[in-house]
């Protein structure tokens, strides 16, 4: 019987070593002590490796698309309209007539005006008349009261009656001038009641139909717009700059521009002016208007008033390691440990907080102290603290904030499939742990 009893026993003994290797060699038991052990259950990260090449900052600017060469044609007589020859949206030609006024009036009143030139002509001739008459006569009085024919007081009469004479005939030329000025202004005006297209483009905006009066306005009463001609040709987005990045951006500078009605096709651009007046918007923010080229491609075809954005290339950084804007997160500098503090020759010890980076190494990670640049939409600048090649943690983004140094992790791209159910006895899948 105990020799019964010692083989079972033996082979109870073997069976336990036999499972607990292999347990051990098949990581069966790092799985269970995960399970009771949160500590030892790793947190699973996206890695990816420093690179090195080209960063360009950008400022982003908003702002509406309009024609570079557009003119509103208002009215420079009050008249009523007979003729519009186009209509909104067609094109024109430079020299076209695009609009015409009735000129009747205008016509009658040049009429008058080259009346009265001739009578003020005739005025002028009876002036010149009556000035030579009296140079005559004062000739004459001179001469006898030398002779002292006639008396001081008859002179006298004559040198008055002559002085007359040469005031009526200065006004008489200077009615002259002002009938030939009145014809002037007849003529212009007549001629303003047929307006030509002052260059090649379309009719933006058509505001007056044939039969209205139109009446003189000024550029700050919109109401007397008639018409709108832009050239759509050559457009520029005016963009409002911010006040804290107006000193970055210059004239000739790049630029990307994404129009809301083209969000897949971004046009290029080129900063043509930036404004000097700081203006204010309606939520309070300043900004400087600045006007960006567009580079659009012909057959796209952008209208004035369009809203878009632009990114503005205002500094460029050649073969500089770069590493994606999240990876990088401020911790404390009392929680890191001191050789890594130290290491890090730029690391202010004065400041609480410390840029750093995660690297993976082993398995674990190390938060790396980094001294950073500038950014761009999706990258930061890494001047110092990281080389080419390493790799680091880069998201996900939640994972990164709460990721300490020397925290286990593990790929996420090695990370198993998880369980999504089970074949049922008759052949159909149920959720997991489901009888």
């Amino acid at each position: 019987m105990w020799k019964w009893l010692l083989g079972l026993a033996v082979f109870l003994l073997a069976a336990l070593l036999g499972g607990g290797y292999w347990a051990y060699s098949s990581g069966a038991i790092d799985e269970v002590r995960k399970m009771f052990d949160p500590s030892l259950k790793p947190t699973y990260v996206r890695l990816a490796a420093v690179e090195k090449g080209e960063l360009t900052r950008t400022v982003s600017a908003p702002g509406q698309i309009e024609p570079k060469t557009k003119v509103e044609i208002s009215a420079q007589v009050s008249a009523r309209i007979i003729e519009i020859p186009f209509r909104d949206n067609e094109l024109v030609r430079k020299g076209d007539v695009v609009l015409r006024l009735d000129d009747r009036d205008l016509q009658a009143a040049l009429a008058s005006a080259q009346a009265n030139h001739k009578s003020q002509i005739a005025q002028l001739d009876r002036a010149k008349a009556e000035f030579a008459r009296l140079t005559t006569e004062l000739g004459r009085a001179r001469e006898l009261f030398a002779s002292k024919d006639i008396p001081r007081a008859q002179l006298d009469e004559a040198e008055t009656e002559f002085a007359r004479g040469e005031a009526n005939l200065r006004s008489a030329q200077f009615a002259i001038a002002i009938a030939e000025a009145n014809i002037q202004r007849a003529e212009k005006d007549l001629s303003n009641t047929i307006v030509n297209a002052p260059f090649d483009g379309v009719i933006t905006r058509l505001n007056a139909e044939v039969g209205e009066l139109v009446v003189v306005g000024t550029l700050n009463n919109p109401a007397s717009v008639i018409m709108e001609i832009a050239d759509l040709s050559v457009m520029l987005l005016k963009a409002r700059v911010d006040e804290a990045n107006v000193a970055k951006v210059k004239e000739g500078q790049r630029a990307k521009v994404f129009v809301n009605s083209f969000p897949d096709l971004p046009v290029g651009g080129r900063v043509d002016r930036v404004g000097l007046k700081r203006e204010v918007d309606r939520d309070g923010t300043a900004y400087f208007e600045s006007e960006i080229l567009l580079e659009k491609p012909e057959h796209m075809l952008l209208r004035s008033g369009m809203t878009a954005n632009a990114d503005v290339a205002v500094e460029t950084f050649e073969s500089t390691v770069k590493v994606p804007s999240q990876a990088v997160q401020d911790r404390n500098i009392d929680d890191l440990p001191r050789e890594l503090v130290e290491r890090a020759a730029f690391v202010d010890r004065n400041k609480r907080f410390v840029r750093v980076v995660f690297v993976f190494e082993g398995g674990k990670t190390v938060a790396r102290p980094v001294d950073v640049g500038a950014s761009d939409l999706t990258h930061t600048v890494v001047r110092a603290g990281l080389d080419e090649g390493v790799r680091i943690v880069v998201g996900p983004f939640k994972t990164l904030a709460s990721l300490k140094h020397d925290q286990r992790v593990e790929d996420e791209d090695l990370k198993p499939a998880e369980k999504k159910g089970e074949r049922t006895a008759g052949g159909a899948d149920r959720p997991a742990g489901q009888g």
